[in-house]
């Protein structure tokens, strides 16, 4: 039997995750566009009865209040909206006190969170090397609101917690339709090292958010992606040494 879906911020990404939905055991129950949601109108109970989680795709403004409304009224969501994370800690508050579940991550790619514990082993073993330097870079397309991305910020807070505390040049582009590129460097006289994800389509995005949302059904309390697709490891249940103000 299908798990009822709602989708809030139906843009391209609700538009995907509609579409991928069915094969993840999903039924795709209500939508809500920035019309339909002005000032988190349509988070209601009567809207939600029925509603076994929420996906939340939509801009760094309106998400703490979308996920507010959503935790008030009992309603498990995923949130891949990023932008907001300086407010992560009020966030958490509401989330526990609501008794409900929350799964958030600055990116739902399998590939990149894999591709943050090699960034973070690569800092690790550089940590004490003092001759290597770093950088971080990404590119994304035109439209992405935030820059440096969320992902970019939190690969670089993972060199930090690894014990790699000298500065980190970070920079990032924004032109075209590139779904996303992150690279993190480190150089030396001697020799460089570069580390690169880059995503192909929105697919994998989508496809983890969809994981999360299974996931998170039944569950308590604010989780990182982390937690999802690495069961056991302590790693994503430490909190980040540095956050992003909000956008």
């Amino acid at each position: 039997m299908p798990k009822n879906l709602a989708i809030v911020g139906y843009g391209k990404m609700g538009r995907l995750i509609e579409q991928l939905a069915p094969e993840a055991g999903f039924a795709v129950v209500l939508k809500l566009d920035i019309d339909l949601n002005e000032r988190q109108q349509g988070i209601t109970p009567e809207h939600f009865r029925g509603v076994d989680v929420a996906v939340e795709f939509s801009t760094p403004q309106v998400a703490v209040a979308n996920l507010e409304r959503l935790c008030a009224i009992g309603v498990p969501t995923v949130t891949g909206t990023t932008g907001w994370f300086g407010e992560l800690e009020r966030v958490r508050a509401f989330v526990e006190r609501s008794g409900t579940g929350v799964v958030w991550s600055a990116n739902y790619s399998i590939g990149v969170n894999v591709f943050r514990r090699v960034v973070a082993e690569a800092a690790r073993l550089l940590a004490n090397e003092a001759e290597y330097g770093a950088w971080a870079w990404e590119v994304h397309h035109a439209a992405k609101k935030d820059a440096p991305s969320g992902t970019l910020l939190q690969l670089v807070e993972e060199m930090k917690r690894a014990g790699y505390a000298r500065p980190v040049d970070t920079s990032s582009n924004r032109a075209g339709a590139n779904p996303g590129t992150h690279e993190i460097g480190f150089d030396s006289a001697a020799d460089t090292i570069t580390l690169r994800h880059t995503a192909r389509s929105r697919e994998g995005f989508a496809r983890g958010a969809l994981k999360a949302a299974q996931w998170v059904i039944g569950k308590r309390g604010l989780h990182e992606f982390g937690e999802v697709i690495f069961p056991g490891d302590a790693h994503d249940r430490l909190e980040p040494a540095a956050r992003r103000p909000a956008d």
